[in-house]
């Protein structure tokens, strides 16, 4: 049997005793002054226990390989708890009492990541023929086209009539858990977060400590000042079935699967909660200071070492890879075995195992461009048709969707999936009662994948998409060289709540408080018939209705009053307008200062929409119909009344004003942020970077033009020396834009200005 989490008292660290609530550590009931110093011996002692306990664990844990009988472990565990109840000075941060906090904690806070969690470019394989050993009878477009991609990054394309160079890559297992970061200093477990949005994430350092396969110190004689390590935390397919069992006997729901009960584990505020559910972890890479050397690894192969070294669990399947043909071998190899495992996994992750390579490819605003995770073909399942359903989005489109029986497929319940359009519904020829095929798209988006139509019932009608909405009545409309099927009314309820949910999303005005069921209740009770009814909403009106009492009618108002202060792209991305998403409203503000500037543009020059960087027609086209609708301007005119700017601020533009459609001061240039700032906030200083044309990238490659540098700069400051690229301050980088600023407006620069040809010294 493995072992379960250990929680503090020594019986947790074996299986039989990991259902027994942990021992806190208590103090004697002696005043400071009467208690007795610790002698020197007992402090050598408390080290030596602290030594051969951590030692002791890992091997357990980590290695699956215990040195200590029970019986002895608990004898040592008893000597150290009793050396640091007696003697509270001898506790320490790494001490294996201290796993597992005492009182719950309040809540959770954001950090930012010292460096950007990357999420991984996906890339789909589907089966070819039933032949799949060796790399056979699989589609491999797409690891096909990322190599090659990876190829153009580093200048390696072969010309005509040249083999295709081959690079050494390390394939992984792709655990189906949730990634950390854990931050040491100078060895010792400081900081533990979540993901998040990768640049921000949630510190949960209490709960991670309670993971036994996490060291609380590196097991390094020199440990670096300071080292960032990313790794999966998971629960255990056999852990996972007794955590359940223990959830029906206390007539508890289940969970659905591992990885949601994994990251469900991790945001619980009681750690001694965590302790019992005992999360396991694989450590995959690591960040450390650009000026360390001693030992530093070279590869990600070297890089895995370095990570058991230290101490932590690292996937022993992992493999070096000479090409490509090796990694789809081992695609292969473990599309089939996967099921040994005793966790899941849902894929293989590639990496480019050179570090300096890794460096030189760099990154996109998403995901490295040196690394791709491969995903397992989709798990299939059959169900029987129920019904099929309409659904009408914000713009109007009217998308069909297949109810069906419940199965089960990447470990959740599914019950629905989208059909998309017309055209795939009739695609798939669907009759009412049809035996289909479902799919997770990515493991992710349920789809149908095909009709079993031998098994149709006799006299089954087919089915397609009504000829009038089923919200309003009104007749659906398909455009010519469209795929979508619309309603264009737009006083449509379902029209009316896509639009307002979209307008207070997270990624436009951001107003929190306003969930979807609520604007279910503005929008049926009539008391918002637009975006612009939410701000004449009051508190007495939105404490009446349901769930909504009165300090949290008060919060509404307070956030519907904040949201009106948000960037200009923000709210342009909130109307919604079909085609123009975050980036795309992001480019468009920076060149079009205001609603009004824009519109002009739309309906008299359409060239210069199309001359913004990522602008195409369609999206010209687009915004020329938007603006020219009466009851769309008169919803501009309605907000700007209630004080909504629709407009680029001083601060959103702080090198003045509209910008040259595709342009700015610091278009072409792209810039590293690093440290903290003296008065601009990390996201302030991307802003006004972005404001004036510049690009803010995650990391430090020879192409980064500048890194902005503030006090307790990371890796990334060395990373810059080392490649020679110019470091600013803050008062360098405002330099640079007044100076970039002026040549743009044709002003002549003052004498001794730094322009981007003349990095700062």
């Amino acid at each position: 049997m493995r072992p379960g989490g250990w929680t503090g008292s020594a019986s947790w660290l074996r299986p039989e005793g990991r259902h027994a609530l942990p021992t806190p550590v208590t103090t004697l009931s002696l005043s400071d002054d009467e208690r007795p110093a610790a002698t020197p011996v007992q402090h050598t002692r408390a080290i030596e226990l602290r030594r051969l306990l951590a030692r002791a664990a890992h091997a357990y844990y980590v290695l699956d390989a215990p040195e200590l009988e029970d019986a002895v472990y608990d004898r040592l565990y008893r000597e150290l708890e009793e050396l640091e109840r007696r003697h509270p000075e001898l506790v320490t941060a790494d001490s294996p009492t201290q796993r597992v906090g005492g009182e719950p904690a309040q809540g959770f806070f954001s950090v930012e990541h010292r460096i950007p969690l990357f999420s991984l470019k996906n890339g789909f394989v589907q089966a070819k023929s039933k032949d799949s050993s060796e790399g056979k009878g699989w589609d491999w477009v797409e690891l096909e086209a990322w190599y090659t991609r990876l190829l153009r990054e580093l200048d390696r394309l072969p010309t005509a009539g040249e083999p295709r160079p081959d690079l050494t890559m390390v394939s992984e297992l792709k655990i189906d858990g949730n990634a950390l970061a854990l931050s040491y200093e100078h060895g010792l477990l400081v900081r533990a977060a979540t993901r998040g949005d990768g640049e921000r994430g949630e510190e949960i350092t209490a709960n991670v400590r309670t993971i036994q396969a996490v060291p609380l110190r590196l097991q390094l004689e020199d440990p670096p000042p300071w080292v960032e390590v990313r790794g999966e935390a998971l629960i255990r397919d056999d852990t996972f079935a007794e955590i359940n069992a223990e959830r029906l006997g206390r007539n508890e729901a289940p969970f659905a699967n591992p990885r949601n009960a994994c990251a469900g584990t991790l945001r619980q505020l009681d750690s001694q909660v965590v302790a019992s559910r005992r999360l396991d972890f694989f450590a995959y890479t690591l960040h450390l200071p650009g000026d360390w050397r001693p030992a530093r690894p070279s590869s990600q192969w070297d890089s895995l070492q370095w990570l058991a070294a230290a101490g932590f669990r690292v996937n022993p399947n992992a493999e070096r890879c000479a090409d490509l043909a090796a990694v789809e071998t081992f695609f292969s190899a473990w599309e089939t075995r996967r099921s040994e495992l005793a966790y899941a996994t849902d894929g293989v992750v590639v990496k480019l195992d050179d570090l300096r390579l890794q460096d030189s490819a760099g990154f996109t605003e998403t995901h490295p461009r040196w690394a791709i995770a491969l995903k397992y073909p989709a798990e299939e399942a059959p169900s029987r048709l129920l019904r099929l359903a309409v659904q009408v989005g914000r713009t109007g489109t009217v998308t069909p969707v297949a109810e069906f029986e419940p199965v089960q497929l990447a470990g959740t319940s599914v019950s629905r999936a989208t059909l998309h359009n017309a055209d795939r519904l009739a695609e798939l020829d669907l009759h009412a009662g049809d035996t289909i095929v479902v799919r997770k798209a990515g493991e992710i988006i349920p789809e149908v994948v095909r009709v079993l139509s031998e098994l149709r019932p006799a006299g089954a009608r087919p089915l397609e998409l009504p000829s009038h909405c089923p919200e309003c009545s009104s007749e659906l409309v398909r455009e010519e060289g469209e795929a979508a099927t619309r309603c264009v009314n737009s006083s449509c309820p379902a029209i009316l709540r896509g639009a307002l949910r979209h307008w207070v999303s997270k990624a436009a005005l951001d107003v929190d408080g306003l969930g979807g069921k609520l604007v279910e209740q503005l929008v049926d009770r009539g008391l918002v018939a637009s975006i612009a009814d939410l701000y004449r909403l009051d508190r007495a009106l939105l404490a009446s209705l349901e769930r909504m009492g009165e300090k949290s009618a008060e919060n509404l108002v307070a956030a519907l009053a904040t949201s009106k202060a948000q960037p200009w792209h923000r709210q342009l991305y909130g109307l919604g307008i079909h085609h123009v998403g975050a980036v795309n409203a992001k480019a468009l503000a920076r060149v079009f200062p205001s609603v009004a500037a824009l519109g002009t543009a739309a309906a008299e020059h359409p060239e210069a929409i199309t001359a913004v960087f990522g602008i195409g027609a369609e999206i010209a086209e687009s915004l020329r119909q938007w603006f020219g609708t009466p009851a769309n301007r008169a919803l501009v005119a309605e907000l700007a009344g209630l004080g909504l700017s629709l407009a680029a601020r001083q601060s959103d533009h702080p090198a003045g004003g509209g910008q040259a459609p595709g342009g700015g001061p610091l278009a072409g240039l792209s810039f590293v942020l690093t440290g903290t700032l003296p008065s601009l906030s990390r996201s302030a200083a991307q802003a006004l970077i972005e404001a004036a044309g510049g690009k803010v990238s995650g990391s430090v490659s020879r192409k980064t033009s500048y890194v902005v540098a503030g006090e307790e700069a990371g890796s990334k400051l060395g990373k810059a020396e080392a490649l020679g690229v110019a470091v600013l301050d803050e008062a360098g980088l405002r330099d640079l834009l007044e100076a970039l600023a002026s040549v743009e407006s044709g002003q002549v620069p003052t004498p001794g200005t730094v322009l981007p040809s003349q990095p700062p010294p």
